[in-house]
């Protein structure tokens, strides 16, 4: 084995925490893969030998690639405040526990200690400066004094935008109830009060103030901004006939639901259960975005039907 390969082979032993940074960092599954090959791109033409922490240094080079795109993104007016109030980011979809199918490793490391599509959400609303700051140190450990050179700021001021951004979070995220059992079973009596057309049964599932977002797109009148639970019930007609196609699958490392009609994703969505109510509804219909994230595989395994 030559050196270009020993390094390669060292490389991927970081690949799939580099793209749980990314993934944090952009919300976007294809993006973030983008982000962790340019870091090995950088890796392969910089001098590895005079680097010392190897894992450090990629995370580093990681949250520098994703800052300058969160950047190009605010300057496009796509990120931050800007990002519609209706925009759901990319769900990591996986079969639940005991389907046929396994997840790789990749997408094993980002359900261990994964991040909700809630939590996603607010972190759109952040500065991109502030969401490295906070993502690196709070959800990574990065030292201050090594994120402050990325941000070009000092130490302290970089200290100030974590700080900023967990306030932001912490008034706007909902913490779920990490019980996977309890979230099971809060989501399949959501989904049988929706296709019975339940609606006070449904009542007593939602929290008074929640919310449901429905990202569909550019398809007119799909997305939608939802808060309260009688409004939230108001609409459940709707989601009455998509609820016979739906299968539970994991969302991001908790319970959720996935509707495949004509063996097609039609949407997938994140439900956030605390003290057994749901605080938070989180649907993607975008079709052309769940075709790009969902392939036959994975819809094989959620469904169980085997591919061709």
């Amino acid at each position: 084995m030559d050196g270009r390969d020993l390094l390669a082979e060292r490389f991927e032993e970081h690949r799939p925490h580099l793209k749980a940074v990314a993934y944090r960092m952009l919300g976007s599954l294809s993006e973030a893969e983008d982000a962790v090959q340019e870091s090995w791109l950088k890796l392969s033409r910089a001098d590895s030998e005079a680097v010392r922490n190897l894992g450090g240094w990629l995370t580093t080079v990681v949250g520098r690639i994703c800052l300058d795109l969160l950047r190009s993104r605010q300057q496009r007016g796509e990120q931050s405040l800007d990002v519609p109030a209706t925009y759901v980011p990319d769900p990591q979809v996986s079969a639940l526990p005991g389907r046929s199918g396994t997840a790789d490793p990749e997408e094993a490391a980002l359900l261990t200690d994964s991040v909700g599509l809630a939590l996603l959400v607010v972190l759109d609303t952040l500065g991109p400066a502030e969401r490295l700051a906070f993502v690196l140190h709070d959800m990574f450990a990065v030292p201050f004094e090594d994120i402050a050179p990325i941000v070009e700021r000092a130490p302290a001021a970089t200290r100030q935008l974590a700080s900023r951004a967990r306030r932001r979070v912490r008034d706007a995220a909902p913490v779920p109830d990490p019980d996977r059992a309890r979230q099971r079973e809060v989501v399949e009596a959501f989904l049988a009060a929706a296709r019975g057309g339940e609606f006070d049964a449904l009542l007593e599932l939602l929290d008074p103030d929640v919310v449901l977002r429905a990202d569909g797109g550019e398809v007119a009148g799909l997305s939608r901004l939802v808060r309260g639970a009688q409004e939230v019930v108001a609409g459940a007609r709707s989601f009455a006939t998509v609820a016979l196609s739906t299968h539970l699958v994991l969302v991001n490392g908790r319970v959720g639901q996935m509707a495949v009609v004509n063996g097609k994703p039609f949407s997938v969505g994140e439900f956030t259960v605390r003290d057994g109510r749901i605080v938070e509804i989180n649907i993607l219909a975008d079709h052309d975005r769940l075709a790009a994230l969902l392939d036959a595989d994975t819809l094989a395994a959620v469904t169980g039907e085997a591919t061709d």
